[in-house]
């Protein structure tokens, strides 16, 4: 299968006439949610009335996620799509952490199909890693984003003024030279970059070169380029210009810093991107400060949320479609 194939097959709705108790179903809209670096970092468990959604360890990213922080909130992203994809099937799911698994056990239940603007958006939402316009959202259009991103204990800060942008841009800034300092994380990073559209296909992960503004290159061309460009003062560039230009900046927060929350925080990002896409709104993660551990409670202070525990940054905006990554076949992520 070429890109442009795997690309139309992927990112698409399936046949609304499949039955609900296909559950394989539900898995591939699951696997259509965000993930760091777009690793995957789950596993499905089919059962009668049951979704087991499990981490995937073997997917870790020691480097930039050390406490396995983003794996678990990208196992809340695909809950909150497989949630989605349920209702609009006819069935309820009910939610449960699993602290044996420390994975979500998710019990469905027939119950009227509803189809929300939601689920409708998880083929058009992506991590669009561009500049945007810059245009100042409505008041119901923050009011949207506010309420799509509150959860279980876990809120979300929407930023909109030119002062705290350039507050965000300093601490990204900060990040960056933390993480560009250490050797292990510019190696984990360029292992998920796929440079062309014959390793992202035949990987079905990873970071697509020219989904982040690269043009497609073999892969030892790519690497030989970044020896070059690949530094913190121009990525300090690039997002300053990208969060200067971005019309809110959103922080999600929770009130405990544990897994549960952590998946629970996931599922808020999800539902917000979602509802941005739904909006004719981009979308991506400026996580840098967030991931450096000795930078995080610094900036949780800076932007006013106390001791709580900020677990995802996102720019929002009106932009560019980028190219698309890929998914993994669904079977390869199941577990019968």
């Amino acid at each position: 299968m070429n890109y442009s194939d795997a690309v139309s097959e992927t990112w698409c709705h399936s046949d609304p006439g499949v039955s609900a108790r296909d559950y394989k179903v539900l898995v591939r809209y699951a696997t259509l949610a965000a993930s760091s670096h777009n690793t995957q970092p789950w596993i499905f468990q089919l059962e009668s009335n049951r979704i087991r959604v499990l981490p995937d360890l073997s997917r870790r990213c020691p480097a930039v996620d050390p406490d396995d922080h983003h794996l678990y909130a990208s196992l809340g992203c695909a809950i909150e799509n497989l949630l989605l994809a349920a209702q609009a099937a006819g069935l309820k799911g009910h939610c449960q952490f699993d602290a044996s698994t420390t994975g979500i056990q998710v019990d469905l239940e027939e119950a009227a199909a509803e189809r929300s603007a939601l689920f409708d958006a998880i083929p058009v939402r992506q991590c669009s890693r561009s500049e945007y316009e810059g245009t100042p959202l409505t008041q119901k259009e923050l009011k949207k984003l506010q309420d799509a991103g509150y959860g279980d204990g876990v809120s979300v800060l929407l930023i909109t003024s030119a002062e705290q942008k350039d507050l965000v841009t300093d601490y990204v800034a900060r990040g960056n030279e933390a993480q560009f300092a250490d050797p292990r994380w510019a190696h984990e990073l360029k292992s998920w970059i796929r440079f062309n559209r014959k390793e992202a296909v035949r990987s079905g992960d990873g970071l697509y070169g020219p989904a982040m503004g690269n043009p497609p290159v073999p892969r030892w061309l790519g690497l030989l380029a970044m020896k070059g460009t690949f530094s913190a003062k121009n990525q300090n560039k690039k997002d300053k210009r990208h969060i200067q230009s971005s019309s809110a900046i959103a922080v999600i927060y929770s009130e405990a810093d544990d897994i549960p929350h952590w998946i629970e925080a996931g599922r808020c990002y999800q539902r917000l991107a979602l509802q941005a896409a739904a909006l004719g709104l981009r979308t991506a993660f400026i996580n840098q400060p967030v991931e450096v551990a000795t930078l995080r409670p610094e900036f949780a202070h800076a932007i006013g949320i106390g001791d709580r525990r900020p677990d995802l940054i996102v720019r929002i905006g009106q932009g560019p479609e980028m190219p698309r990554s890929l998914r993994r076949p669904v079977d390869e992520v199941l577990r019968f």
